[in-house]
């Protein structure tokens, strides 16, 4: 209950640092989700320079021998899930741990859906599939859904991000937002998150630690993987590994932004030590078209 209480107070001054309210954070999405065009059919018109031919209606442009185009309404609201990474490297943090950041992250987001009367669904993921709720409305589903999230004990320390972007590419029953919350430390999961973004927008939140990036001079010490428990011994007093570490990392970091990048995921690098709110609500705020270098420091 304190952990509840504390998300809380959390968003509320998330609303109160950044002067806007949660609900403004994903607003930029609205018109994005079918690149411009909505699922209820309104109308056949004629065709005039400058319409998309793939609206073109063959049928009906073959009966009248001239081109006609299908034309549909804009959705007003949407559909989003929160794609959850919930392995052991999760339990990492200097000042706060990633788990618990993914936690404030899908609590903002949650919010501002609710404020847009939007469905929120959750799919909770370590090597396989843990935990999918469907998407739903209201206060107490999201209550419902932040619940699983913090009380959630996963079955395995492993992460196969892969297994969960298919699993969704087959479960999700209409165009959905997609958020992925991860570290991203997993096998190859390209090819599965690109079928998954043919269909549904995928956004990717990169959730990181500084420690992570940059080992502190501390002489010798054992580099522990808390997902498959394998220990290194490594001299952290040597500049030279520190610099070729830290150059490893950079080069991870970019490597992910440029191959999601191609397949159209806009990207944000969270992480842990640091507020999030106000470069939270820029990225979401941007145009779906432009891609956003940014990254909470």
């Amino acid at each position: 209950m304190d952990d509840r209480e504390e998300l809380i107070r959390q968003v509320a001054r998330i609303e109160l640092a950044t002067g806007i309210p949660a609900g403004g954070l994903l607003s930029g999405l609205h018109r994005s989700v079918f690149r411009g065009q909505g699922i209820e059919f309104a109308e056949i018109r004629e065709y005039v320079p400058g319409d998309d031919v793939r609206s073109i209606d063959w049928k009906v442009t073959a009966r009248y021998n001239r081109p006609f185009v299908k034309e549909f309404a804009e959705e007003c609201d949407q559909t989003f899930y929160f794609l959850v990474d919930v392995s052991a490297s999760g339990t990492f943090g200097s000042e706060r741990t990633k788990q618990r950041r993914i936690l404030e992250l899908v609590a903002s987001l949650g919010f501002a859906a609710l404020h847009n009367n939007d469905r929120t669904g959750l799919c909770l993921f370590s090597d396989r599939v843990e935990k999918f709720v469907p998407a739903r409305r209201g206060r107490s589903h999201l209550v419902a859904v932040l619940n699983t999230v913090i009380d959630h004990r996963p079955a395995s320390a492993k992460t196969d991000l892969g297994t969960a972007a298919a699993f969704l590419s087959r479960a999700l029953p209409r165009r959905s937002s997609v958020i992925v919350v991860s570290d991203f430390l997993s096998p190859p999961f390209l090819r599965p998150l690109a079928i998954l973004a043919r269909r549904h927008e995928v956004i990717a939140l990169r959730i990181l630690d500084e420690r992570e990036r940059e080992i502190p001079d501390v002489g010798l010490v054992n580099l522990e993987d808390p997902e498959t428990g394998e220990q290194l011994p490594v001299d952290t007093s040597d500049a030279e590994f520190r610099e070729r570490y830290w150059r490893l990392v950079r080069e991870s970091e970019e490597d992910l932004h440029r191959d999601l990048g191609r397949l159209r995921i806009r990207d944000l690098a969270v992480t842990t030590g640091e507020p999030y709110g106000v470069p939270l609500r820029a990225f979401f705020s941007r145009s779906p078209g432009r891609r956003s270098d940014a990254r909470v420091q």
